[in-house]
Parts: structure tokens; C-alpha cells; sequence
């Protein structure tokens, strides 16, 4: 379609350039006219008398009216509509810490489709995937992003009135960086810096001047979350005991002052302040209670960043709310998306716990919000699978409440996919056996996937439960979405072969372990026969999902996830060569399948409605494997 904008056009003009083929338009002097004005007020556009009208206020603001205004013009033809920012910023967190580094390009195109759904605000969580010139190891072999491509994501990103803020760690999560010999100084524990060593406040500034300087931003995330044993390593050697308030607000004031040197305006994750504050360590604490002195050390101008993507009782949050208040900072509200459960995404969970939460931030007053896309141990599930819970983020953006055929479309119109094929995917894991929405995280496609055939670790969590018919029903509906998905073609090809594995590898251990049982050979040589096809299949399914690493990510990382297929497939010609020599009577027992088999339980149990929830060492083997 031809569009001929008239007004004050000169500030969107690049990033309607840039959008255009998404939103299917050219910019034409004979185009269909669209007046455009910005003005103090909500987003209103119309179309009548063959003319279209275009109110916004921020530059955000315009590229969602333009989206609005043709998806209403192709199905509507004449309409008016308004809508009322509920948020000054919204938008993403992106984890590109956990071995999947996006590429520049695949950033961008992010940025492309957050400008048409009118999201404002995006970080790249890097714990140490960006240069720190000074310090060579610093992200050595791990994707790091290089200086020129952060500035040119934020070049981008600002094209489109989208805030890119450098998001770092200055206290814990460091193990990455710290793994190094130049650490040796400055390294409490594994994962935490030594606060008070002098060295520890040059490394953290040459951080701090490096993630920011690509930046227009003059924000900066600075992390300081989950430092669990805070204080209490060679911190604890070198100055004995102290109070562990004092430690962290200690060590908070001096990278505040360092921030501030470099005329930035910090935000911390509100964790640690509660967990000092809690008898149990816990963050979601009722009763809490956080000592006045350590509420009056935190510095002014931080900004506390309530995340939370577990409870969905919007009473809750609201509370919880309450209490961020009551430390006198200003609240930054994350949620979360969910694409960290295991190798495929939990929407039940990212839907109950994002509505719960955004009613709660809209009645609370909070301001600024965003959606975290962890990756959490491999980041196995591809990062596209967000995109759903990023719409609902930006639908409640724009509204008081979101109805679910609204963002059906908006997602539509803003990705060119479907949702409900999206929300298949949420029943790789929302299986026989689980709760309605998975609301404890049970990651069965996963613990499926990686167990092995012969030790069967979770054979007697899924028995009975009809798992290979499940898998099986999900072939053809992830088929079919290849068809109507074409932006999705990569993903949905991924997951199709993904259930086309578990629909014969799930209960393949349980029809093992009971062919063995009965010294039935007949079965166990069809067994063996099963298990060099489904090989291949396994195979197939690597290929498949490196074709989808290696669209969205760098390639440092993919090595970690092809270890594990690597270990798979040859466990299970491990698994073959058994069966072949325990059937030809080369030997007399296999003893994996002699041993009886318990439930796999978890340092915590199982909660109810849940089948278990396992990161890759405890899913593979009960042997140590790290």
C-alpha cells in the first residue's frame, strides 16, 4: 500500500523506512493520505472520507498507531479508535548470558517488531558477553558482543523511540568472568566478586565504562541479584564476620558513586534487600523484615526492580508492590516469559503469572515494566518463542484489560504468525499429569528428551500416563502449523520433530525395563530394532535445532547443546550394543535394567501437579557430571 504522510513527519520518517515491509507500505507523494500530529494525549487513529488521521504523543507511540491504523484499514476500511498508554516504559530483557548471544540482525529484528506492538524499552542482559578491553578473558570464546555492533543495536533501537539500557552484573552472576586466572583477586566465591578489594572497583568501573559507552542510554541495569553467599567466602577469610546489610550496602554505595562518575542512573533487582531481610533467606516473604538502617543506606537515585514471574494471585504482587514502596525508590516492575522451563516454552505459567502481575502494576501505579527471557541452563528453548507473552506485555500496555482474540490479532498483524499454533508448544510440557497453565514448572519434554534408555531415571514419574500417545497427537497439529506460520517455518519444524522423538522415546525405558523383566527376547529385539530408528530420528532432531541456533544466535554455545546430543546418541548405541549382546547371550544380565526403578524426586520433591522440573546434569545421570 502507497501512504502519503502529511504533518510532522520528519522525526519517523527513518523508522518508517526501516518497517515498511512489515507493515507492507511504501512512502508516496500520490499515496493514500494520512495526516500525523503529536500532541500531548492518547493514541487515536481513524480513517473516513478517504483520509486517515494519526494522534501521538512519545515516537513509540507512533509506529503502534501506524500498526493500528493498517491492520484497521485492511479490515475495516473506515474506523476510529484510542488508545491510553498505561505505562511510561515497556518492554524486554533479553538473557544473552547463557550461551545464546542473538546476532545483531536477529536484534534488530526484534526491535522491528517491539516499534510496531509500541514497546519502548530493551536491555541485553550480559553477564560478561560484551568487550572489557582491559580485560581479554572477559567473555573470551563466549559470543561477546564488540563495542561497534552494541552501538549499532542502539542505533537502531533508537530510530524507533526504543530506550536500549546496558544491562551488567556488578556483584553476583559472574562465574563466567571469574573462572579466569586475572580474577584471583577479586573473587569472593565462584560467582561473586570481593567486596572492599580495591582491584574489584577497577574491574567493576572498566565494566561499567564499557557497557555503557555504546549506549544513549544514560540508565544502567547493574544487576546485584542472588549473591547467595554474599560475604561469606574469602570475605569471610579476610574480615571475619559482618553484618550482611552492611556488606551489600557497602559495596552498592561504591558502584552507585562509580555510575555516577560516569553521569549514569543505576537500578538494581530488589532481591537481596528482602532475602537479608527474610529468617529464610526467601524473597517472596511475608514477613519480611528489612532493618531501618539498611533501608535508609540505600542510595537515592537507584531504582529497585521488583521480578517476579511466579505468583498469579494479583493480591500478591500488590502487596509485594507495597513493600518496594515502603524502601523509598522508585519501582521497576520484570516479569517474565517463561522460555527458561526447559526446551520448549510454559505459557500457562507466563500468561497466569503476566496478567496477575500487569493488573496489579496498572492499580498499583508502577510506571516501567518489562518481560525477562531467560535461558536458563543452555537456553535450549529458542528465543522466538517469547514473542506471545512479549504482545501480551505490549496489549496490556495499551489497555486496561486484554481479551484474548484482541492479541490473537495484534500477533498476527505485529509477527505474521498465528497464536494459538504458538500456544501448541505449551503442550510439550503441559502434559498427562500436570496441572492446568503448569503453574510448577513441570518440564517433561525436556527430562524426556535427555534421560537415559537404560537408566530409565524417570520412568516411574510418566507410568501410566500414556505419554508417546500424547507426543503423538502433537505431530500433525505442529505440522500443520509450518503451513500457516511461514515466519515460524524453522521453529515449528524444530518442535514437530521434537514430538515425533517423544512420542516413541518417553515410555521406550518403561517397555525396556518390562520386556527385560520377562526375559522376553522377542520383544527386546523389536526394542532394539525401535531404538535404531528412533536414533536416527534423534539425529534429525539435532539438525533441526541447529538450523534454529544458528538462525537467531552466534554460534559460541551451540557447543553445549550439541554435547548433549552427542552424549545422547551415543548413549543409545551404548543401548544397542547391550541389547544385541544380552540377545545373542554374550552377556547374562544388563544391569541398568536389573536395577528397580524409583521415582525421580529432586532435592525437593515433587509438588502436585507437577511431574518434576530438572536442569540437563540431574536429567542425564544420577553419576556427577559436573
Amino acid at each position: 500500500m502507497q501512504i502519503n504522510f502529511m504533518g510532522e513527519t520528519n522525526s519517523i520518517l527513518s523508522g518508517l523506512q526501516l518497517l515498511s515491509d512489515e507493515l507492507n507500505i511504501q512512502l508516496h507523494e500520490k499515496g493514500y493520505p494520512i495526516s500525523v500530529t503529536q500532541r500531548v494525549g492518547p493514541i487515536q487513529v481513524s480513517n473516513k472520507d478517504g483520509k486517515g488521521e494519526i494522534f501521538y504523543q512519545e515516537k513509540i507511540h507512533f509506529y503502534r498507531a501506524i500498526g493500528l491504523w493498517v491492520e484497521n484499514y485492511t479490515n475495516h476500511g473506515e474506523f476510529e479508535l484510542t488508545e491510553q498508554p498505561q505505562f511510561q516504559t515497556s518492554g524486554v530483557m533479553l538473557d544473552v548470558s547463557r550461551n545464546a548471544v542473538l546476532k545483531v540482525d536477529e536484534v534488530k529484528g526484534l526491535l522491528r517488531k517491539m516499534a510496531v506492538m509500541g514497546l519502548n524499552v530493551v536491555m541485553l542482559y550480559t553477564e560478561d558477553t560484551y568487550e572489557v578491553p582491559d580485560y581479554p578473558y572477559f567473555g573470551y570464546m563466549r559470543g561477546r558482543y564488540t563495542e561497534s555492533e552494541l552501538k549499532a543495536c542502539d542505533e537502531y533501537a533508537d530510530t524507533f523511540g526504543i530506550e536500549m539500557i546496558p544491562c551488567i552484573q556488578t556483584l553476583a552472576h559472574l562465574a563466567m568472568a571469574l573462572k579466569w586466572g586475572y580474577a584471583s583477586n577479586i573473587r569472593d566465591t565462584a560467582d561473586i566478586l570481593l567486596v572492599g578489594e580495591p582491584k574489584t572497583y577497577q574491574f567493576i568501573e572498566c565494566m561499567i565504562e564499557a557497557a555503557s559507552r555504546p549506549f544513549k542510554s544514560k540508565r544502567i541495569h547493574i544487576g546485584m541479584d542472588e549473591a547467595h553467599q554474599l560475604g561469606l567466602g574469602r570475605y569471610l577469610e579476610l574480615n571475619g564476620y559482618e553484618n550482611r546489610f552492611e556488606i551489600m550496602n557497602k559495596h552498592l554505595n561504591q558502584v552507585v558513586s562509580i555510575s555516577e562518575r560516569h553521569g549514569l542512573k543505576p537500578m538494581i533487582w530488589s532481591d537481596m534487600y528482602f532475602r537479608l531481610g527474610s529468617k529464610h533467606g526467601e524473597y517472596y516473604d511475608a514477613e519480611v523484615d528489612i532493618p531501618k538502617e539498611a533501608i535508609e543506606s540505600i542510595p537515592e537515585n537507584v531504582q529497585l526492580v521488583y521480578w517476579d514471574y511466579y505468583h498469579e494471585d494479583e493480591e500478591f504482587y500488590r502487596s509485594y508492590f507495597q513493600k518496594h514502596k515502603e524502601l523509598g525508590t522508585d519501582t521497576v516492575f520484570a516479569g517474565g516469559a517463561w522460555t527458561w522451563n526447559g526446551i520448549s516454552p510454559n505459557y500457562g505459567r507466563a500468561f497466569a503469572t503476566t496478567e496477575a502481575a500487569l493488573m496489579a502494576c496498572k492499580k498499583e501505579g508502577i510506571q516501567e515494566i518489562f518481560t525477562t527471557l531467560w535461558g536458563d541452563n543452555g537456553a535450549e528453548t529458542p528465543i522466538s518463542t517469547a514473542l506471545p507473552v512479549i504482545q501480551l506485555f505490549a496489549e496490556h500496555t495499551y489497555h486496561e484489560k486484554v481479551e484474548k482474540n484482541q492479541l490473537a490479532d495484534r500477533f498476527h498483524f505485529s509477527t505474521g504468525n498465528h497464536l494459538d499454533d504458538f500456544l501448541v508448544l505449551n503442550q510439550l510440557d503441559e502434559t498427562p499429569g500436570v496441572m492446568e497453565n503448569n503453574l510448577h514448572s513441570s518440564n517433561a519434554s525436556k527430562f524426556l528428551l535427555w534421560q537415559d534408555l537404560l537408566l530409565g531415571l524417570f520412568d516411574e514419574n510418566i507410568r501410566g500416563l500414556d505419554m508417546n500417545e500424547h507426543f503423538q497427537k502433537l505431530v500433525p497439529l505442529l505440522n500443520d502449523a509450518k503451513d500457516r506460520n511461514p515466519n515460524a517455518l524453522l521453529l515449528f519444524d524444530f518442535y514437530e520433530q521434537l514430538a515425533r522423538v517423544l512420542s516413541v522415546k518417553a515410555e521406550m525405558g518403561i517397555q525396556l525395563k518390562t520386556a527385560y523383566d520377562q526375559k522376553d527376547n522377542e520383544k527386546m529385539a523389536s526394542h532394539l530394532e525401535d531404538i535404531k530408528d528412533l536414533t536416527k530420528e534423534v539425529r534429525v532432531l539435532l539438525h533441526k535445532h541447529r538450523e534454529v541456533w544458528f538462525s537467531l544466535y552466534k554460534p559460541f554455545g551451540w557447543e553445549v547443546l550439541e554435547l548433549r546430543y552427542g552424549g545422547l546418541i551415543a548413549r543409545m548405541e551404548t543401548t544397542q550394543l547391550r541389547i544385541q549382546q544380552w540377545i545373542e547371550q554374550k552377556i547374562t544380565i544388563i544391569e541398568e535394567l536389573e536395577e528397580k526403578r524409583l521415582i525421580h524426586d529432586g532435592p525437593n520433591g515433587i509438588t502436585e501437579g507437577s511431574l518434576g522440573n530438572h536442569f540437563y546434569h540431574r536429567i542425564a545421570t544420577a553419576s556427577n557430571i559436573i
